[in-house]
């Protein structure tokens, strides 16, 4: 699997920064007209802020709205039963679902919990991973990540599943159920 590294993500961050803190940036996003915008669960560990920012500002490149629980109003104060009731709801009302899967959330047990929630509600067209790693590093230990559909960057023209592709954004599905195909992200958005 092609995983963008922390230092990508990171640097994605640090290339769109404004002077608005990441809770600023969020609300004026959301405050945006959400009319045929395409709603993503974005599913992350709340301890890394950072990359976090960065995922967000690569997907605002194309134009979508993204549901943070924390940011949610509507979510309980303190982490309860209820929090879980809010999240489930959160993941079937939005047309998609996006595990910004670092080390920290796929050893997370509130991220897994989600991204099982979001295999049950999404699965295959409407769940992808967006895999961030340390350089030189990967997920040993968690294969099961491996019946998921990918997001995969590319600055050159490469060859992905035995076909030439421009550089871009894509989805990998992957090969294990069948599905082996790959797809620009955009065209992923749009279909719900």
């Amino acid at each position: 699997m092609a995983i963008i590294t922390e230092t990508q993500i990171k640097n994605q961050r640090r290339s769109t920064k404004t002077y608005m803190s990441l809770n600023e940036s969020l609300r004026n996003f959301k405050s945006e007209s959400s009319y045929l915008k395409t709603k993503i669960f974005l599913s992350h560990k709340h301890d890394e802020k950072e990359f976090l920012e960065g995922a967000i500002s690569f997907l605002k490149n194309f134009g979508i709205e993204v549901y943070v629980d924390w940011l949610d109003d509507g979510m309980p104060k303190t982490t309860s039963g209820q929090t879980a009731v809010r999240i489930k709801e959160k993941i079937k009302e939005n047309h998609k679902f996006i595990l910004l899967a670092t080390e920290g959330a796929i050893n997370s047990k509130w991220c897994n919990w989600e991204l099982g929630l979001g295999d049950a509600s999404k699965y295959i067209d409407n769940i992808a991973l967006l895999p961030i790693k340390r350089d030189y590093t990967d997920f040993s230990g968690s294969e099961y990540l491996e019946i998921y559909p990918y997001i995969f960057k590319i600055d050159t023209y490469e060859f992905i599943k035995g076909v030439h592709q421009y550089p871009g954004t894509y989805v990998v599905y992957p090969s294990l159920n069948g599905d082996n195909k790959v797809i620009p992200i955009e065209s992923w958005l749009k279909a719900r």
